[in-house]
């Protein structure tokens, strides 16, 4: 099951990567604002990828030893998390078009979006790195490293939705007042 886990989740990201590296690229938009202080959010996040991956359980053990039927679970949920968060993400992206961006930005005649996985979430990116953090966490590496990965993936996304949500709200006014307050950002009733 560990070899599975580790060879879906790797196909995932896989997919993952390619979900930007090849997405058709509408015309560049112009930037009407942008708010660089959504950068250090972006290093945390990648952070908490980097404790992932540095912090490795020895090549294809189970991520918890005591109990099959708990392995197996875990096993299961990882290949789920990634599989899911592939396709929310690919989604995301293409509801964005020319309006995705690595920062914080809104472009000259930007849309506000709420269609696709935007009608659950505002933020449907971060949720699927957030599946694929919690996948690859179970894949590769030990349960303190996940937690602490966790923590530090969540201070990156609150400084970047922090940074994103006040262009928002300069750009769409009470608009997108009213989809805050009916969406949640990033896991339907958590967060």
């Amino acid at each position: 099951m560990p070899t599975l886990v580790l060879v879906m989740v790797m196909v995932c990201w896989f997919v993952f990567a390619l979900t930007f590296i090849l997405r058709k690229k509408p015309a560049a938009a112009p930037d009407s604002k942008r708010d660089r202080g959504s950068i250090p959010g972006v290093f945390l996040q990648a952070l908490s990828y980097a404790i992932i991956w540095t912090v490795r359980r020895p090549f294809v053990s189970p991520f918890v030893s005591f109990s099959k039927t708990l392995a197996l679970f875990l096993g299961i949920v990882a290949i789920v998390s990634a599989i899911v968060s592939v396709f929310i993400v690919m989604a995301a992206v293409k509801t964005l078009g020319k309006e995705w961006s690595i920062t914080a930005r809104v472009v000259t005649d930007h849309k506000l979006a709420t269609e696709g996985p935007y009608r659950f979430v505002r933020h449907p990116i971060y949720t699927g790195m957030l599946g694929m953090l919690i996948a690859t966490g179970i894949a590769v590496s030990y349960w303190p490293a996940l937690l602490v990965a966790l923590v530090v993936f969540f201070l990156g996304t609150a400084i970047r939705i922090r940074s994103e949500e006040r262009l928002l709200r300069e750009t769409f006014g009470l608009e997108f007042e009213t989809y805050a307050r009916s969406v949640p950002a990033i896991v339907p009733g958590l967060y």
